[in-house]
């Protein structure tokens, strides 16, 4: 949910593009893509950055879910900045490229922008983190994790780290492990923080290289997008499969997903980037929204065991950066009892089960911005559709 490496990666990636045969040398030596990646990132749109990257297939159902396609009104002017505007100018101002919304399980409304399709692969950015939290349930269901194991005992590769022997499962989950990798990028060190993260060409040396501490874990919540690498990590360690792999099995066919996904890796072969770079049809996101809002569910088929979904549901005890949450969910500030997974530039899988609604937004904005504003448009569709 937090700012973005683009405008760093301009810092690093075009000086070097100048500096010819060096360049490639010096990113080799950095552990970064190479020079024209770098420069490439810099200035293509966020929802064309998952092309730069290697990824990993994530198989589709051989049989997708329907989605009833039944379009109806939905709100047409929304509540933005303390006004009320046109929801088409709400959606310009945020630059959207996708809008689908969904009542009691049918597809109400499907908009894209020109240029963008029911076809378009687009990247989910951190609303990834909130997929691996379906996955740790999953696996702590069928008992391969526990809430209270501590990291070193699960990657055997971190045990000489100290600090991994105090993080658990639970504090990875809420946010509350206390690694010192901020979100808030110093744009003189742009490989350092979650945008070295984001770029590095080997994530497990990334994780082993940053076992530093700001807080006693467990004590703060303070979103860490290492966090959900770890876990990421952990699932594949504990699974002896990697992450993509999992996620087909687990929960993209399972869910009746009708397009294969990918998940972008540190680099040909590698590790998945989990904490972000999932790339799926809208409306596949719009069946995870779905079974999340049937609690795990689809049809009577369990793809996410209910209590996980109790699990995320239920804030946890410490607020992230002042926003209830839980497990890898957002719970929305002043609404009903409504959560969402929410990505960089203004990527939503809202679900509000009071209304019976999900709603996904895609979109290029920018960093962080407009996200409270945006939920707040969100829920006034929700409660419209409702009343209807």
């Amino acid at each position: 949910m937090h700012p973005s490496p683009k405008r760093l990666i301009s810092r690093l990636g075009l000086p070097l593009l100048g500096l010819g045969g060096l360049a490639w040398a010096a990113t080799a030596v950095l552990g970064v893509p190479n020079p024209v990646t770098l420069a490439a990132l810099a200035v293509v749109e966020p929802s064309a950055a998952g092309a730069w990257f290697a990824s990993r297939p994530v198989a589709a159902s051989r049989t997708p879910r329907i989605l009833t396609l039944a379009p109806r009104p939905i709100l047409d002017r929304v509540p933005w900045k303390d006004t009320l505007v046109p929801l088409g100018a709400m959606l310009a101002a945020t630059h959207t490229n996708a809008l689908l919304v969904t009542q009691d399980g049918v597809l109400v409304h499907e908009w894209y922008r020109p240029g963008f399709d029911a076809e378009t692969s687009f990247p989910s950015w951190s609303v990834a983190k909130s997929v691996v939290s379906l996955l740790v349930g999953r696996a702590i269901a069928d008992g391969r994790l526990k809430e209270t194991d501590h990291v070193s005992d699960l990657l055997p590769d971190l045990r000489t780290a100290p600090v991994f022997g105090r993080i658990t499962v639970g504090d990875l989950l809420d946010m509350t492990s206390g690694l010192a990798v901020p979100e808030n990028y110093d744009p003189w060190h742009p490989l350092v923080g979650t945008a070295g993260m984001y770029l590095t060409r080997d994530l497990r040396a990334f994780v082993r290289e940053h076992a530093v501490l700001s807080s006693s874990p467990g004590s703060t919540g303070q979103y860490r997008s290492i966090d959900t690498q770890v876990l990421g990590l952990i699932l594949a360690e504990v699974h002896g499969r990697p992450l993509s792999d999992l996620l087909s099995e687990r929960i993209w066919r399972p869910m009746g997903a009708q397009a294969d996904a990918s998940w972008n890796l540190d680099r040909p072969g590698g590790t998945e980037k989990a904490f972000c770079c999932l790339n799926a049809v809208a409306r596949d996101f719009a069946r995870l929204g779905l079974m999340v809002a049937d609690h795990g569910a689809v049809g009577s088929a369990s793809v996410v065991p209910r209590r996980w979904i109790e699990r995320i549901e239920t804030p946890a005890r410490r607020e992230v950066d002042g926003w209830p949450y839980s497990a890898q969910w957002w719970h929305v500030p002043e609404g009903d009892e409504d959560i969402s997974a929410i990505g960089v530039y203004g990527q939503y899988v809202y679900v509000n089960r009071d209304t019976g609604t999900v709603i996904v937004k895609l979109s290029d904005h920018g960093a962080e911005q407009d996200e409270a504003d945006t939920l707040a448009v969100m829920l006034a569709i929700s409660r419209d559709l409702r009343r209807r």
